[in-house]
């Protein structure tokens, strides 16, 4: 493809993000399936291009808010068009003579810009991205209604965290105990020519400095490791699942903590992965297959099931990794920022209450309720664990410190504070939180 048909194809990839995943009245999909399906009906686009094509659309989703108010500023709508010409002005550093001439008209490219936006070209020709002018939601690349909540949390350092936030995030690894040791996989990959250093924090983990494709790799294949955030690793250390135990993973999803509990555990005992949708769990199928895990089974939550009923006080350990906004996860999800609203906030925070309750009738006296989200904000992590702690006198913290002097000996808490709270800025892992709480004998 030309990079005119690129473009073309990157402002057809725009509109359909506009309809399917940000207007007012649109489904709000994922960003990364919406494109999913959009190169699926275009499988003409080879591998070289539609990388190309993708990076164009992300670049402009990634700086969609800067580059709402750069166009408002100038009084033009935020068109897909108006966007990529904005993205390749004011983001990509190109000429405005070189940005226009993309627009070709030619039978594959763009059409030709017509004179309101050659005017805009014009006025966006020359300028900084980061304008002083800026109201501080476009200055810092954050929707409105996150930041009393997200200045509240950081303080003087919200800038350091925004801008780790629109960092392009490293692809994180677990060593399976099951099969390997860190070091070992770490050997594994440097056969396959694949990098990596030891994560910081996770006795399990491997830092690759960026994405790349390790699916198709051996190690892979074998089952020596998984993709897996070494925040989220965290809280699977910190669930301190061991040998013969009783397990549920309250929101299992496709379970990446099941498969780091059922390591931890050498496959003795029972761990539980619940999840309320049938498709992750067939996708956590094929994964505990991979990982060798034999010590698990899968239960569907639905309206109207007993199973919680019947197992109730039977578990030494439940973790519920909660839905939450993923304000945390943003810098791998940028589109998230975009689709994330404020009523959306409210709606979690009460179905995390609710599920919170469900799951700690689950634990066994002098058993453990791990909860945990990837969430920056304070409604979702420090307000819920106080709310639910006024309402459940039966369960007490137990404080971070002691449960991490415990588990890594000789090393000191990636964070001060009752809580484990992880952000891209001060630990560089995506943000994660994760309290634990005891319930007595």
């Amino acid at each position: 493809m030309t990079p005119s048909a690129r473009a073309a194809a990157a402002i057809a990839l725009l509109a359909v993000l506009e309809e399917q995943c940000f207007a007012p009245e649109a489904r709000r999909r994922p960003a990364d399936a919406v494109a999913s399906d959009f190169f699926r009906a275009r499988r003409f686009i080879g591998g070289g291009d539609r990388r190309a094509v993708s990076e164009f659309a992300w670049g402009v989703v990634r700086q969609r808010l800067r580059l709402d108010w750069h166009l408002a500023r100038i009084g033009m709508a935020p068109t897909p068009r108006l966007l990529l010409l904005a993205q390749m002005l004011l983001v990509d550093g190109v000429a405005r003579q070189a940005a226009e001439a993309v627009f070709d008209g030619s039978h594959y490219g763009p059409p030709a810009l017509d004179a309101a936006e050659r005017r805009a070209a014009a006025a966006l020709a020359g300028r900084a991205l980061v304008d002083p002018a800026m109201s501080d939601s476009a200055r810092l690349n954050l929707p409105d209604w996150v930041l009393p909540a997200l200045a509240a949390r950081f303080g003087k350092t919200l800038a350091r965290e925004a801008a780790a936030l629109e960092s392009e995030a490293p692809l994180d690894l677990r060593a399976n105990l099951l099969r390997t040791d860190r070091a070992a996989a770490a050997a594994a990959l440097a056969a396959e020519g694949i990098a990596s250093t030891p994560t910081p924090f996770s006795p399990w983990g491997l830092r690759l400095p960026a994405r790349r494709p390790v699916t198709g790799s051996a190690a892979y294949k074998g089952g020596l490791i998984e993709v897996q955030d070494e925040g989220s690793q965290l809280i699977a250390l910190l669930a301190d699942a061991r040998p013969g135990m009783r397990v549920a993973d309250y929101c299992a999803g496709a379970a990446g903590k099941t498969l780091a509990m059922a390591a931890t555990m050498g496959n003795r005992g029972r761990i539980t992965a619940c999840d309320t949708s049938a498709p992750r769990l067939e996708g956590a199928a094929r994964r505990l297959r991979r990982a060798g895990v034999d010590n698990a089974e899968r239960h569907l939550l639905a309206s109207g099931d007993r199973w919680a009923k019947r197992r109730a006080g039977s578990f030494d350990r439940v973790l519920v990794d909660a839905p939450c906004t993923g304000t945390g996860t943003w810098r791998r999800n940028p589109d998230a920022r975009l689709r994330t609203r404020p009523e959306d906030l409210a709606e979690l925070v009460a179905l995390q209450h609710e599920i919170l309750g469900k799951a700690a009738e689950l634990v066994r006296p002098g058993g453990r309720l791990i909860y945990a989200t990837c969430s920056l904000l304070p409604q979702e992590n420090e307000e819920q664990m106080e709310r639910f702690l006024a309402r459940s006198t039966g369960f007490a913290p137990v404080p971070l410190e002691r449960l991490w002097t415990a588990l890594v000996p000789g090393m000191a808490p990636p964070c001060a504070g009752p809580w484990l709270t992880l952000s891209p800025g001060a630990q560089g892992t995506d943000g994660f939180f994760c309290a634990v709480l005891e319930r007595p004998t």
